[in-house]
């Protein structure tokens, strides 16, 4: 049941589940959700469509899907700003807040807001500055990871960065590290909460074993055999996620095969690398899939394998424990705060033979699966939204 609401959040983010990319963003919409269904914190959210002059493309479907409506149980926005296709980063809070300020306003004026809330360092976060402002309430931003090392290494996005968390009320980060890495752009360490990912418990639990490959043999079409070594990767298929490296890792391991979840711009080169390194007929490419799809692959899989350049906290990290499935990984973000124990797995450097040899690691020295679905305990959507209703009161004291 709905708790009474006594306070009330405009949220923002680019980044939110829509009719044209309907995971887009999933965490968030997760977060929020728990926030409303569990706390007195009453959620209105703000997720702005970025279009060019001309609607080409991809951009058609993504027009159709600039529509309002009530979605994981709060009014969501849709207010559509102008966009400049890769060159119009510096341009675009600007942009967002033109676009937004005259939607909040009128919500403002029906039902007072409490607090301003970002979901992203960048754009978001600027954008929000400059609501905040306007309406004359205090505002929270979060960093999940690439918002801080890609706009941070950017002059204008850095200075964006430490003038945001300057006038905010409160800053969250997803880890310890990537605090830790705001604070080497300027960012006052202090002042940054941490406040860690959350999990669908009924959905992501180890799955008995019995029948699973069989069943996504059929389901895929796949030529999966009991003895192979099968191995998951869940990710944006971006040069960052690293999947090339696990292809590359496969010609050294010749009873393995690698099912790739999600989509990206990097599926035709390392569809090329597969065919390149000789292991084609062993890299299947499942596209993005539904959340309900993703824990059968989980559990039937020997092992999660994700070597990414950069993370916050990888949801798909607490996901595949969640399922009994040990991580390959490397040291980026907070991968050293989830990787707790040996039953999570391993971490190791970015390399195809680093790759390669934490595969071995792991598939050779097998865990129980409630043995690694118990080094996330405590992770829930539930515990999510509860201790973000915690520090969002923390800041109206």
């Amino acid at each position: 049941m709905t708790a009474t609401k006594t306070k009330r959040v405009l949220s923002l983010s680019t980044l939110f589940p829509n009719a044209a990319h309907p995971r887009f963003g999933i965490f968030v919409a997760k977060s929020l959700e728990a926030l409303q269904q569990e706390t007195h914190w009453d959620v209105t959210l703000v997720n702005p469509i970025g279009l060019p002059p001309i609607t080409f493309g991809r951009y058609r479907a993504l027009a159709r899907a600039a529509q309002d409506g009530r979605e994981f149980g709060f009014p969501v926005h849709r207010p559509v700003f102008r966009l400049l296709p890769k060159i119009g980063g510096r341009l675009n809070p600007r942009l967002i807040a033109r676009s937004v300020l005259p939607l909040v306003r009128q919500l403002h004026a029906e039902n007072p807001f409490d607090l301003v809330d970002a979901q992203f360092f960048y754009p978001d976060g600027p954008a929000a500055m400059a609501i905040a402002s306007d309406l004359d309430l205090p505002l929270s931003v979060k960093a999940r990871g690439a918002d801080i090392h890609f706009w941070g290494a950017r002059g204008y996005g850095c200075q964006a960065l430490q003038r945001t968390a300057s006038a905010a009320a409160g800053v969250l980060s997803v880890c310890e590290v990537l605090a830790d890495d705001m604070a080497t752009l300027g960012i006052a360490r202090e002042a940054i909460t941490i406040h860690y990912t959350g999990l669908n418990r009924d959905l992501f639990r180890p799955l008995d074993h019995a029948g699973l490959r069989t069943r996504l043999a059929a389901t895929f079409d796949l030529p999966l055999r009991e003895d192979d070594t099968l191995l998951a990767s869940v990710g944006a298929l971006i040069e960052r996620k690293g999947q090339g490296l696990v292809i590359q890792a496969l010609a050294d391991l010749p009873q393995a095969r690698l099912l790739l979840v999600g989509k990206g711009e990097d599926e035709a080169s390392l569809r090329a690398l597969a065919r390149e390194v000789g292991v084609a007929d062993r890299v299947h490419f499942l596209g993005s899939l539904e959340p309900a799809m993703l824990p059968p692959i989980l559990s039937a899989a020997d092992a999660m394998v994700l070597p990414s350049a950069s993370e916050g906290l990888a949801n798909a990290w607490i996901e595949a424990l969640a399922c009994g499935t040990p991580l390959v990984i490397t040291d980026a973000g907070g991968a050293r705060e989830v990787v707790t124990a040996p039953e999570a797995g391993v971490i190791v450097a970015r390399n195809c033979r680093a790759v390669r040899d934490g595969i071995r690691l792991v598939t050779e020295n097998p865990r129980t699966p409630q043995a690694v679905a118990a080094t996330v305990d405590d992770f829930s959507w539930e515990t999510n939204g509860r201790r973000l209703a915690a520090y969002y009161d923390s800041l109206l004291r």
